[in-house]
């Protein structure tokens, strides 16, 4: 290739969660180095949306309506892959759900609903997808993981519990499916000026006090932007981190360095 080609020219990612904040980033990133895109997301409105602003950088790309939860759903999704790009070179679990409350106020019914999404979506997606990475030589799951995953933070127990399933299963995945050629990293954000944070903040008593609270817990003194997110998980995914498998990549204003 000349030197203007592309990180992922020729090559397919499918992204979960793909259709707002870190997933869209990503989706858009990853366009924009020349990959042929999955959006995969349950939202057909902002499914829609998001394929529109991929198509309109010229990426190609294709919005698959899924829910990682559902075993059939993500088998349905990796078939539809297959058939339209005859390969998977990177999966990106970042489909994600947040409740707030400690184990005695969390439903057992949310519970189980953030643990399915965040944990057994993303096992689903790696147990249906490897095998098609396989078939073509090897490939590259890139895990969003999350600072709760690392340290326990105050009323999000489900929400904890799961990202910390997620970084464990990146590790077991990296340790398993190293010899099939296939990489397994996990970047852990800390809060990032998302939909589904700012929803969050709206939900307090004062938001502004709220916000400015996360902005303040952290060294670096603000939240995160989806787009420096993104431009981890592009490094995980790419060839330049052709020897990290098994790595949990921090990217959360320092703190979980406190």
């Amino acid at each position: 290739m000349g030197t203007n080609s592309k990180r992922f020219d020729g090559k397919v990612a499918a992204i979960t969660g793909a259709c707002s904040g870190i997933g869209l980033a990503t989706a858009l990133a990853f366009g924009r180095e020349g990959a042929r895109v999955a959006l995969v997301d349950s939202d057909a409105r902002a499914g829609e949306a998001a394929l529109g602003a991929l198509r309109a950088e010229g990426a190609e790309a294709k919005l698959l309506l899924t829910d990682v939860s559902v075993a059939e759903d993500v088998q349905r999704m990796v078939a539809d892959v297959e058939k339209t790009w005859h390969r998977l070179d990177v999966l990106v679990n970042n489909a994600g759900i947040y409740r707030q409350g400690d184990a005695v106020e969390t439903p057992v019914e949310e519970w189980e609903k953030v643990l399915a999404v965040n944990l057994t979506g993303a096992f689903l997606c790696i147990k249906y997808a490897v095998p098609l990475m396989r078939r073509h030589g090897g490939g590259v799951v890139v895990n969003v993981g999350s600072e709760a995953g690392l340290v326990g933070i105050r009323g999000q127990v489900a929400y904890n519990v799961s990202k910390a399933g997620v970084i464990s299963l990146t590790k077991s995945c990296a340790v398993d499916m190293a010899a099939a050629g296939i990489r397994v990293n996990c970047v852990c954000p800390g809060t990032t000026d998302t939909p589904l944070v700012q929803a969050a903040i709206r939900r307090a008593p004062d938001p502004a006090a709220a916000r400015r609270q996360l902005e303040e817990a952290r060294p670096l003194n603000r939240l995160g932007r989806p787009e420096e997110i993104a431009s981890a998980i592009l490094y995980l995914a790419s060839d330049q981190a052709g020897y990290a498998t098994g790595a949990i990549l921090s990217i959360d204003g320092g703190y979980t360095a406190q």
